[in-house]
């Protein structure tokens, strides 16, 4: 359940591949180097318990950093690439990382970073020089590439993607477990592991921001249990339908904007391919359109697998390609925590009826870090140990999970609740919508009316013209008190490579907000 556990047995083996340049790390690499920086970082005082940070691109040495702070028992942050230093900055602080690692692509985010951060002593970059960062390679090279005396096993803490406010850390405890002891390789290893079939003859195609922690969680597993990761630098729709064939994947990962855009290329670029190795396709981090995951199955036949859960792990949901096809629409059955739906007041409310998604364990299992408030906000009022993400859903006789929204993002017109949701996946089911996005904004009337956003598919101008099509379009799909009431057009929107929309950002143009930025 660690890559040096496959050192003696397949130590050329490729722990990872870089899908465009086709560079490659093999376990002995990973390990040796790995080890060495773990070295470092204890020589440099930093104990189990103390935090380090990474800002960085997808990068094949994103690896090397992450297994010698887990190695280490130190608690290893990602940063979103694309937030500015004062938002890095932020965290790095608010996290208290001792040691900040990044590489000389990031140049132009990274270089403040130290006189931002004072009480963070060690700064690292790699593939290049930086002002004020010591060069990785320089840093490690007289280290030696063996391990520590002892290694506890570290843990990831990340932090929340801050629709609302500033992110905050989500903290689980370390286990008090060595490295590599499989009793505390995790949960997100015996998931991957036990639900999706991943093993020593598992490629991984990741394509997606390694900040994110469902990247890093199943590449990283994909590692601890001996396969292959083939990492794109990007994603871009085309080039991952190749992938899958040139690299003999097994195994991926997508996001549902990810299907949308594969979907929409043109046949010849979905067509003439060899999937025949590709067994499992598993997604999450937003709901999938009913339609757009048909096609998909259409495209790659019934290996769709579906989970719902957060970072907090306070919960896990799962749902194999029968499950959905049999229950179009659902993310499925809870196999982690029990559900319960709740109105306002926190009241459970019957089968079939919407409202805030529960999850209870035995025990809260997280906190937000520093934010003590924030933590009992996510709990409910009555049972501490039911936490909610702030996702809205119900959850039929069988047991089946459906969400309906953010609760953050309900529409309330005349007193009627409106989730945007359902009309998105109206509308981006047209050819000629690329991404849309739908919210609130004020009426004097009605408090709230129903906006849509949209970013024109490749090739189509935006006009009046294709504003009305819209509309008419979704008046013949969804009830009418959902149809917008207005259509306005963006060149893009503010959607992140994880399939996260900064829905916020849009939504605050029209109410008046000047504190728009993303977090």
């Amino acid at each position: 359940m660690f890559p040096g556990t496959y050192v003696d047995t397949t130590p050329d083996k490729p722990a990872v591949i870089m899908a465009g340049s086709g560079e490659e790390l093999s376990f002995k690499e990973l390990d040796d180097r790995s080890a060495r920086l773990a070295q470092y970082l204890y020589a440099a005082g930093l104990r189990p318990g103390d935090h380090v940070s990474i800002f960085m691109e997808n990068n094949i040495r994103f690896f090397e950093f992450y297994w010698a702070a887990i190695r280490s028992g130190l608690f290893f942050t990602t940063i979103n690439r694309y937030l500015q230093p004062d938002e890095s900055a932020y965290i790095i602080a608010d996290s208290e990382s001792k040691a900040v690692f990044t590489s000389v692509a990031m140049s132009e985010l990274v270089a403040d970073l130290p006189g931002l951060c004072p009480d963070c002593d060690i700064w690292l970059t790699c593939d290049g020089p930086i002002d004020g960062y010591e060069r990785y390679e320089d840093a490690v090279a007289d280290q030696p590439a063996e391990p520590l005396a002892d290694q506890p096993r570290g843990e990831m803490m990340l932090y929340s993607s801050g629709t609302t406010g500033r992110p905050k850390g989500i903290m689980r405890s370390l286990g008090g477990f060595q490295v590599d002891d499989p009793d505390g390789a995790g949960a997100v290893v015996a998931l991957a592991g036990g639900l999706f079939g991943i093993d020593s003859d598992t490629v991984y195609l990741s394509p997606a921001p390694m900040y994110h922690s469902a990247p890093l969680g199943f590449t990283s597993s994909v590692q601890a249990l001996g396969g292959t990761v083939v990492l794109m630098e990007r994603f871009d729709p085309a080039q991952a339908l190749q992938y899958i064939d040139t690299y003999k994947i097994t195994h991926s990962q997508w996001v549902p904007t990810m299907f949308s855009r594969m979907l929409k290329l043109p046949a010849e670029q979905r067509e003439g391919f060899d999937w025949s190795t590709h067994k499992v396709a598993i997604h999450a981090a937003a709901p999938c359109p009913v339609e757009v995951k048909k096609q998909m199955f259409d495209l790659w036949g019934p290996i769709i697998f579906e989970y719902y859960a957060g970072t907090e792990v306070n919960g896990f949901v799962f749902c194999p390609p029968q499950a959905w096809l049999d229950h179009p629409g659902t993310v499925g059955q809870a196999i982690l925590g029990t559900i319960h739906i709740c109105d306002d007041e926190g009241n459970e409310l019957p089968n079939g009826e919407s409202g805030a998604i529960y999850f209870e364990r035995e025990e809260m299992p997280f906190e937000y870090h520093n934010d003590p408030e924030k933590t009992k906000g996510s709990q409910h009022p009555d049972h501490p140990n039911w936490s909610s993400l702030g996702d809205v859903g119900y959850v039929d006789d069988e047991g089946f999970l459906y969400l309906t929204d953010r609760k953050a993002f309900m529409i309330i017109a005349g007193g009627v609740n409106i989730y945007p949701q359902e009309i998105e996946d109206c509308l981006i089911m047209h050819p000629k919508v690329a991404d849309v996005a739908v919210f609130g904004v004020p009426n004097e009337d009605l408090g709230e009316e129903v906006k849509a956003v949209v970013q024109p598919a490749v090739g189509t101008e935006a006009s009046d013209e294709l504003a009305g099509e819209l509309l008419a379009y979704a008046k013949e799909h969804i009830a009418n008190y959902k149809v917008p009431r207005s259509m306005d057009f963006r060149d893009e929107l503010p959607r992140l490579p994880t399939g996260k929309l900064y829905k916020r950002i849009l939504r605050d143009e029209y109410w008046g907000s000047k504190d728009s930025k993303i977090v």
